[in-house]
């Protein structure tokens, strides 16, 4: 099926020589970061996660929100969104690679990720999230390729198959609760040291992800015949819907613990983040930010009337990401080092070589996503999976807006013909 990723519209390939641009100037800085070391950087001794592992983290909710769309159909035997699922799996693939990248290039020498096989800790967090997230690669190109094989012959999926795509549902939780791990094992940062900050990435995880997977298949849509069933869509919208509202209430659970209780190191960082301290207010703009477009993505989401426009729902889910990224993206890690055990502010910001980095990332993991895509595309259309029907309801949605001459239902214009009498 690979060849079906060398056959593309003048458009596609401008897309792919674009990505490929991007990368390239964005090798050059990571080359000067090899060749100079992580000075470059915006980090220090008092901030020594960045942007590098700010986006790991994000994207690692992203490689695990697939699980949404997967869940369902295997799950429950949901099978209106059943087309989707490779989409989900293989937007799982892009994600995975750019975690994997961003710890690389956050390490300062590739080299050193060898030391993490050959000396091997299993008493490290580190030694199982390299675990996790090659295992949850491993399984997302196993079970996407087999199945999307499958598809294009016209063959059930193998059975042989099933225990894999079982066990890449449950993996798909493991790499977001072992990245939390991560943060909340250092007790000597109160901002991340919360029983609930695996749950809080997980319910971040379940509507970030699936809203950029949704707005990745919309731009697939304007560009291919491919078209996403409508109830699929709508019900994706509701989990996102749902997994917002969850996950802002995890964070005023943590905003309600730390000034009721009104412990100091709890409460620091987020007076902080929220207000400013020791004479530095950086992020408090962008977190007010984070709160007003949480807010408004949470009304559009939950009313029914603004959620079911789908003319809105693409600056919808805009708002939701941009809320999302800020303060998981961002906050979460400047927060957790600032104030620093000395009571002291140790600003950090991303430089402009540390950007340059993380866009060759970035662009990595939309080359990949746009290869597996155009591939899916194109099975799907030769399948003719979700080909739309005269109402122009997808023909995944069974829906029941048309009669049998194709017309909607009330406003047929085809020539009535009278039954035949009863005898």
């Amino acid at each position: 099926m690979l060849e079906l990723a060398l056959k593309g519209s003048k458009r596609y390939y401008g897309w792919i020589a674009f990505l490929l641009v991007l990368i390239c100037i964005g090798s050059l800085a990571w080359l000067d970061q090899l060749m100079n070391g992580l000075g470059v950087t915006g980090m220090s001794r008092d901030v020594s996660w960045g942007f590098y592992i700010s986006q790991f983290t994000y994207l690692v909710g992203l490689a695990a929100s697939g699980v949404m769309i997967v869940l369902p159909n295997y799950f429950h035997n949901y099978k209106t969104n059943k087309h989707m699922v490779i989409f989900g799996e293989f937007m799982a693939i892009g994600a995975c690679i750019m975690c994997l990248m961003f710890i690389v290039v956050d390490i300062g020498q590739p080299s050193r990720m060898l030391n993490v096989i050959f000396h091997a800790a299993p008493n490290s967090i580190l030694f199982y999230d390299m675990i996790v997230l090659n295992g949850y690669l491993a399984l997302n190109l196993l079970v996407g390729w087999t199945c999307l094989q499958a598809d294009r012959q016209n063959l059930p999926h193998p059975k042989w198959l099933k225990p894999f795509i079982y066990t890449s549902v449950i993996w798909a939780f493991s790499i977001h609760t072992v990245t939390a791990f991560l943060y909340q094992g250092l007790p000597g940062r109160h901002y991340w040291l919360t029983a609930i900050l695996a749950a809080r990435f997980l319910a971040s995880a379940f509507c970030s992800g699936p809203a950029i997977l949704l707005l990745v298949m919309m731009v697939t849509q304007k560009f291919t015949t491919f078209r996403m069933p409508k109830n699929a869509l709508k019900t994706l919208v509701k989990i996102i819907a749902y997994a917002m509202c969850v996950n802002m209430f995890f964070f005023m659970l943590e905003v309600f613990t730390a000034f009721y209780s009104n412990m100091p190191g709890h409460t620091h960082s987020l007076v902080y983040l929220f207000a400013g301290s020791h004479g530095h207010h950086e992020l408090v703009g962008l977190m007010w930010t984070f709160i007003g477009l949480a807010a408004l993505s949470i009304i559009m989401l939950t009313t029914p009337k603004l959620r079911n426009n789908l003319k809105l729902l693409p600056f919808t889910l805009v708002i939701l990401v941009i809320a999302t990224w800020i303060d998981k993206g961002l906050g979460l890690l400047i927060g957790g080092f600032n104030p620093t055990p000395f009571d002291t502010i140790t600003p950090y910001w991303p430089t402009g070589k540390e950007l340059l980095v993380s866009m060759m990332v970035y662009a990595i993991g939309a080359l990949v996503v746009t290869v597996l895509f155009k591939i899916a595309t194109d099975v799907k259309q030769e399948m003719g999976h979700s080909q739309l029907l005269p109402c122009g309801c997808s023909s995944e949605d069974h829906c029941d807006c048309t009669m049998e001459c194709g017309c909607p239902k009330g406003e047929c214009t085809c020539e009535a013909v009278d039954a035949p009498a009863e005898a």
